[in-house]
């Protein structure tokens, strides 16, 4: 039997903004794959062509790869036990789908959706282009029919507790703008597992590799794993995985009785 379709199945689920799957690779990268065991394993930023891409692990006989049409930027990539119903690479629209930024995964009873949001950039230069995908974004999740998951890095600290200084208001991710979008566009439908279940925890997923941030935990929390409002008494853990290294981002994990 399918574990996707045993109703008793904990679904482990986890995902990483790796900042480049070819410079991650030399990092151990198969070793923490096979550690950490997950059914699903969610990669943002692979920064690769699809012909540059070979992810060898016996754990993951379906993988699924976004790329960019620029090279080394952006992409998105899935790796799954088990294979889905359907795949869809994109959000429906052209003018945001050449970056390779989502892939959606349907199975029986729920879909899951990786992100790689984009930045506002320094300067805040694309803050338009990133309050447009928003709307984009979540017109699209809302879209889907059944209970959706979705995970990845979203670019954006939610609230003061997500960052090291709350007065870093002018910064990308951290802007007035980007988080009513935020919470307007996605999380008036969708659920932070984390912040759900450790309402007042500190904990960040990312560390800007300047200035010994990492070793001084001076960080935000970028990244996400969200859920359908019906999906958020099934969520057993939310968890952020701060002792794995490799990339400026730290891998999170859900836990989910599906």
């Amino acid at each position: 039997m399918s574990l996707m379709n045993d109703r008793r199945f904990c679904m482990k689920c986890v995902s990483w903004n790796v900042n480049g799957l070819r410079s991650v690779m030399q990092k151990g990268f198969i070793d923490i794959l096979y550690e950490l065991d997950a059914d699903v394993f969610c990669i943002q930023e692979t920064k690769a062509q699809r012909d540059q891409i070979e992810v060898y692990c016996g754990l993951y006989p379906y993988q699924y790869i976004n790329s960019a049409e620029r090279k080394g930027y952006s992409g998105t990539m899935v790796l799954c036990k088990e294979e889905p119903l359907s795949v869809q690479y994109g959000i429906d629209d052209s003018y945001f789908d050449s970056e390779g930024r989502v892939i959606t995964l349907e199975y029986p009873e729920f879909y899951l959706v990786t992100v790689y949001t984009p930045t506002s950039s320094q300067g805040l230069k694309r803050l338009s282009f990133r309050l447009d995908w928003d709307i984009v974004f979540g017109n699209y999740v809302n879209s889907l029919d059944k209970p959706v998951m979705i995970c990845g890095d979203l670019n954006v600290a939610n609230e003061p507790i997500d960052i090291i200084n709350p007065m870093f208001t002018n910064y990308a991710g951290f802007t007035p703008e980007e988080r009513q979008s935020f919470k307007d566009n996605v999380l008036d439908s969708f659920i932070d597992a984390y912040r759900y279940l450790y309402p007042n925890k500190v904990q960040y997923t990312w560390w800007s590799y300047s200035g010994g941030a990492r070793w001084k935990n001076y960080g935000w929390r970028l990244d996400y794993w969200l859920v359908s409002t019906e999906l958020k008494d099934k969520v057993i853990d939310s968890k952020i995985l701060d002792n794995v290294y490799g990339s400026d981002h730290c891998p999170i994990e859900l836990d989910i009785d599906l």
